[in-house]
This record gives structure tokens, sequence and C-alpha cells, in this order.
């Protein structure tokens, strides 16, 4: 029988509720309920005692005084330090999400190598694996004379007073996930032990003036596992993303109260490692022929970085009279709206046709600026047409057919220009010195285009 004090939290989305249902109403997974009891915050009461009996003081500044830059921990790793707005910031905590895998472990395995040969003190601790694991790949990827102090522990007391006694500039936890405290009857893993610790980590690094990064699973929805009071409480959160069939990774910003947010760094996979990617635009076009119908350059930015990509399309009759509508590295919602728009504003049926849209690479793009590069391709391979050779296209589409502009455009063509681009598709504000811009005010006018090539 259950206790009349306790609680069951959704071990998704970490709502509390009353009782026990088969369905959380707050994200709507089912089975997801667990009995927890309730259990006052980590070091509540040590801190009443301390402040019991002496008034507290609470210090204001102005708004306008000059507070110098926070000094950053400089890797090495251009890519991972671009991400992280120029370094890694003393007294940060950080939260780095992927699948399975994908490489979390082994590029901070890499980077607390950097550090620690630029005399950092850095610790690594695993909670999934051992400690002979960690070396043996360590001594593959020729970081085993890195002088990085390894330790597996699943302890929260355990770790922080290791941690306080050696005085680390950067902590890796891999992963919080594992991690459990003493003071909580919850088994590790739950919402209640991954909430507690991962606060009581934040705490340390507050405190300590010390970078901790915390490595956190993903859902099969892609998003981290746990509470999403985790993603509120750390200072960054960073997504590992990539295919397993494709060499390369992105490691991708979401949130970052020390730089810009939607900033990638690129990554190839290798035999010694991840290697960084300078120029992602011509990784991303490698192999790409010209003068194949369906298949589109898309200037696009991710963060402030412009990134040249291929969009592919096909368009094929429908074999079972049910049309598809596959989608890989492209939001679905927004491919509705483009055909929507195709067929009402510009006359082009695509009711008893099959649509595959495909962004090479596995590269995901999530700006409405690639609309215009979307309706391109799928207008050109309906019409079996290719576009100009050397041509990039970018431009956002609204319900009324009309094409937006949209930021960073004489970014976006320098970038183009620079990878031997001569002609640019785009909303007809758009200027340049570097490429030709054939503009379009209208995706009527992007179809009139396509249908002129294709009676050449």
């Amino acid at each position: 029988m259950a206790r009349s004090d306790s609680v069951y939290v959704c071990q998704s989305c970490g709502a509390v509720h009353s009782k026990w249902a088969g369905k959380c109403d707050d994200c709507g997974e089912w089975n997801t309920l667990v009995e927890e009891a309730p259990a006052a915050p980590l070091g509540t009461q040590a801190t009443a005692r301390k402040t019991r009996g002496r008034a507290s003081k609470l210090d204001l500044v102005d708004l306008g005084a000059d507070t110098p830059e926070p000094q950053r921990l400089i890797s090495g790793l251009t890519e991972l330090d671009r991400v992280a707005g120029g370094g890694l910031v003393p007294g940060s905590a950080i939260l780095v999400g992927g699948d399975p895998g994908i490489g979390k472990s082994t590029l901070l395995l890499q980077l607390m190598a950097r550090l620690a040969q630029q005399d950092a003190r850095a610790i690594y601790i695993s909670g999934e694996e051992a400690v002979a694991q960690v070396r043996r790949r360590a001594k593959r990827l020729g970081l085993a004379e890195a002088p990085v102090s390894l330790a597996a522990e699943t302890s929260l007391n355990a770790i922080l007073d290791g941690l306080k006694s050696e005085k680390p500039d950067v902590v890796v936890i891999d992963s919080i996930q594992t991690l459990w405290s003493d003071q909580l009857t919850a088994a590790p893993g739950t919402v209640a032990q991954v909430r507690a610790c991962a606060q009581e980590l934040v705490r340390y690094a507050k405190k300590r003036n010390c970078t901790v990064i915390l490595v956190g699973h993903v859902t099969k929805d892609g998003q981290i596992a746990g509470p999403r009071v985790v993603e509120h409480m750390v200072d960054a959160v960073l997504y590992f993303e990539g295919e397993r069939s494709h060499q390369f990774r992105i490691l991708r910003a979401v949130k970052n109260r020390f730089g810009p947010t939607d900033e990638i760094g690129v990554f190839e996979m290798g035999d010694k490692g991840l290697g960084e990617v300078p120029n992602p635009s011509s990784l991303f076009l490698d192999g790409r022929e010209d003068g194949t119908a369906g298949s589109v350059v898309f200037a696009g930015m991710e963060g402030t970085r412009p990134v040249l990509s291929e969009i592919q399309a096909l368009v094929a009759p429908a074999a079972f009279g049910t049309p598809r509508r596959a989608v890989v590295g492209w939001d679905s919602g927004r491919l509705a709206m483009v055909l929507a728009v195709l067929e009402a504003r510009c006359g082009v049926a695509f009711g008893n046709q099959d649509i595959f849209l495909n962004v090479a690479g596995g590269l995901k793009i999530n700006e409405p600026a690639a609309d215009l590069a979307v309706a391109a391709a799928i207008v050109a391979s309906a019409l079996d047409v290719s576009l100009p050779s050397k041509s990039v296209v970018y431009g956002e589409i609204s319900l009324s057919g009309d094409v937006r502009p949209v930021g960073r455009s004489e970014a976006r063509l320098k970038e183009a220009a620079k990878l031997g681009f001569t002609r640019a598709i785009a909303p007809r504000a758009s200027e340049s010195d570097h490429v030709r811009v054939d503009g379009v005010a209208t995706a009527l006018e992007l179809v009139q285009t396509l249908r002129a090539i294709a009676g050449e």
C-alpha cells in the first residue's frame, strides 16, 4: 500500500502527481509515473542551522556598473570553443546530450586532454565505464600521456568530497543519470536523483569556480532525459548530433548564458577520434554533381556561421494511390506548408505524387530561409530540370506565396562566392557584389523561372 505522504513523479517530464495514473497529464507519456517519497532539498537542514539566529543581508549593485568579461579556458578545439562562446567559463555548468555511441565521451576526453596539456587540473569521472575502458579509449586516441585524472564513481557524496580535496579546474561527469545520493531513497536515474545531483554539482561549480560538464542521456524523441529543470539550472546546453552512417558530427548550442545560441561546431569521426572541420560547407557539398534534377544548394546560417548544404527532392507517381511524404533533415510540417502554397498559389499539383526530401550529409536545417530552396528542389524534380550551374537558393515563403527577405543575406552570398558559386535565386531585396542575384518576389515567379528552364 502506498504511503499517505508519497507523490508520483513523471520520469519523462518531472511533473508531480498526487496519485498514480497510467498517463501523465503534463507530457502525455504513458506508464512514466513512479512513486517517490518527498524529501527536503539536499543541504537544506545544514543551511538552516548555519543561518539560524542571524539576519541575512542582500547585496545590491547598480545595473550600469562595469563588470569584467569572464576569463575563459581556451581548449584549442576551435569548433567546441566556438559553440561555447569563445571557451569554457570557470564556474559554469554545461550539459551535453546526444544519442548513445554518437561520440560524447570521445569528444569530452579529447577536450580534457587538451586542457590538461595546458596545465589545467582536469578530472574525468565515469559512472558508466570502468577506468580500464577509459584508458583504452585514451590509448586509441593517442591521449594516454595526457595528465588527466580518472575515476569511476557513482556516489554523489564521494564525488563531491574528492573534488573538494583535489580542487580541479574542469570536471566531466559521465553521466548525470548514473549518480545517486544516499539522502534520497529513489533509484539512480529517477527524476528526484537527477534533479538533486545536478543541483549539488551546479552549486559546487559556482562556489568553487570550477567548470562542470554533465553528460545526459537522450530520449527516443531526441530530448535530454530527466526533468527539464536540469536544463534550466545549467548555464549551457549542447546537443551532439549526427547519423552513424555519416562520418561527421555536429555540436549544437541550444542554450548558452555566455555566448550565442544555435551556434554549431562540425567534427569528423576518424580512427584517431573527432577531427575539426573548419569549412563545413565544403564537407556537406563534397561529391555533389551539377545538372541533377531536384538537387539545390541552400545558403543557410547556423548561428553566426554561413553554411552551404545540398537539399535533394524526388517527386514520383504514388504507387498505391496514397501519396507519401518522407522528410529527412527538415520539418515535415514546414514541407506540408510549402506544398500547400505551391498548389494553391502556383497551380502545381502534388495530390497523386510521392515526395521524398533529404538534406544531404545528415544535417538538420531549422531556419525558414530554406523554404525557397525546398520549393525549388521539389518543382525542379517534378519538371525534371536542373537549376543553373553554380547557383544557390534561399528565402522564406509566406502563406500568400510571397518570398520574404531573410537575415544575413550578404554573409550567405559571400560564403557562396568563396566556394565558387556565381549565381543566387533569392528574395528580390537581396544584393551582392560577389554573385549575380536573380531576385524573385513570389513563389510563382520561381515556378515560372523553372518552367522557362524546362522549355529551353
